[in-house]
């Protein structure tokens, strides 16, 4: 896996994703502790509205930052966008004002939201081998895990001899860290674009996403991702701290787990990927997650909870199942647009994953708080039953990439009947939704 990082482009991004994640995850514990300070026992109420302001932004700023950059070099906006979150963080500190929490949040993750989708459809270009690809996704999904176990760490070693604001300083050596990596490299071009109005560019990924069948597949299997993610990662304190009467170290464990599962999914995933299909290792991993949401449900609804071993076994179970479904979503988001494209595909992507995590967020926080962790659990898992039924319906078997069609709209002499000859205007060829291919075949 790590023969990819021989290419010295990518080897500068990913230490660029590292450090930005590691800044990331530092920010993340400061911010926490600056909202005690600012509303004390209101304190994760403030947490819980910042959160939800970053999953609007991502929603619904990302589509909007990729139509406005979309003619700008790709190494500038990834640096201004690193310049603006660093200056956010160094802001973080010197507030006094709940207020400013939520509008520095706001700004931080409009940033965020212009970051993350134009760094991933970078990294198709760079690394166009698939195999490569592949192994640059699984390395991705380390790194994410990575970083939810060393920053913590990193950040309870460093309070025990600094104030928590100085963690904020972190957060901006990140953030410049990253800035510098990708100005060290230089970015392959994207394919000249034509020039659309506004609103369509605003819109073009997502009718891109929408009309493709395995994308169109890939939003009903983050929702099944979603279902089960947002109860690991919002209700794992309640029931290690008042199910099992296990102390803080037990719910880092309980973390833990499910972040080693995650990892070992994705180092076994590029490997299993050149042996299978995506969509069979995807949906695989989609039916066995929802039988697990479920499975684990019934025990909390029976007030029979599982040893402490089987909850761990569980929680790792299900981190291995969940990576399995998210990182290939590359491979189909590479494959489902053109250069030229990708960008707005992946900004797509970014904005509708986000809406599966806002929905099923408050299920696992509020329905949890009011109505138990059972109850909460088995409505997730039933939305993980509707995202796999979705899943299997909108992504069939037979949507192949090349697809036998027609261009009854095109003259004869028309330059992609010419790149790709046929029986009369009918030929076949990897399909992806653009100007000539407004409509997938299966679609009528």
């Amino acid at each position: 896996m790590l023969k990819v990082l021989q290419n010295r482009t990518y080897r500068a991004l990913f230490s660029a994703q590292v450090i930005a994640l590691v800044g990331t995850g530092l920010l993340t514990v400061a911010l926490g502790l600056l909202a005690y300070d600012l509303a004390g026992a209101r304190a994760g109420a403030v947490l819980g509205a910042a959160y939800a302001i970053k999953m609007v932004a991502d929603v619904g700023l990302a589509p909007v930052a990729a139509a406005l950059v979309v003619r700008l070099p790709r190494g500038a906006v990834l640096i201004g966008a690193d310049l603006v979150r660093a200056g956010v963080a160094l802001c973080l500190p010197f507030i006094d004002a709940v207020w400013e929490v939520y509008v520095l949040i706001f700004v931080l993750q409009a940033a965020s939201a212009t970051f993350t989708p134009a760094f991933q459809a970078a990294i198709p270009d760079v690394l166009p081998d698939e195999a490569d690809y592949t192994r640059a996704l699984s390395l991705s999904r380390l790194a994410y895990d990575l970083e939810n176990l060393v920053s913590p760490a990193l950040a309870g070693a460093l309070l025990t001899v600094m104030s928590y604001h100085w963690l904020f300083l972190g957060t901006v050596i990140g953030f410049l860290g990253s800035a510098a990596l990708v100005l060290c490299v230089t970015l392959p071009l994207v394919a000249e674009a034509q020039t659309r109005p506004f609103i369509e560019r605003l819109t073009r990924g997502a009718w891109i996403y929408l009309n493709t069948p395995r994308l169109r597949g890939l939003l009903a299997l983050n929702l099944v991702a979603a279902a089960a993610g947002a109860f690991v990662l919002v209700d794992t304190v309640v029931i290690v701290r008042a199910g099992y009467g296990l102390g803080d170290v037990a719910v880092a464990t309980a973390l833990a787990s499910f972040g080693a599962g995650s990892m070992a999914a994705a180092l076994l995933l590029p490997m299993l990927l050149a042996r299978l299909r995506d969509r069979l290792v995807m949906l695989g991993a989609g039916i066995a997650l929802t039988l697990v949401t479920l499975g684990h449900a019934g025990f909390l609804l029976a007030e029979s909870p599982l040893r402490w071993t089987g909850f761990l076994s569980v929680w790792a179970l299900t981190g291995a199942l969940y990576a399995a479904i998210l990182t290939p979503s590359g491979r189909l988001l590479r494959r489902s647009a053109h250069s030229e494209d990708r960008g707005a595909v992946f900004s797509a992507q970014f904005a509708l994953s986000h809406a599966c995590w806002l929905l099923t967020y408050p299920i696992a926080g509020w329905l949890g708080a009011a109505a138990g962790l059972g109850p909460a659990q088995a409505v997730l898992g039933l939305l993980a039953v509707l995202g796999l039924v979705l899943a299997v319906r909108l992504w069939p078997d037979s949507a192949a990439d090349a697809v036998p069609h027609t261009h009854p709209d095109l003259p004869a002499d028309h330059p992609h009947l010419r790149t790709h000859p046929g029986t009369g205007n009918r030929h076949a060829h990897a399909f992806v939704i653009d100007d000539e291919h407004r409509v997938w075949p299966t679609q009528g």
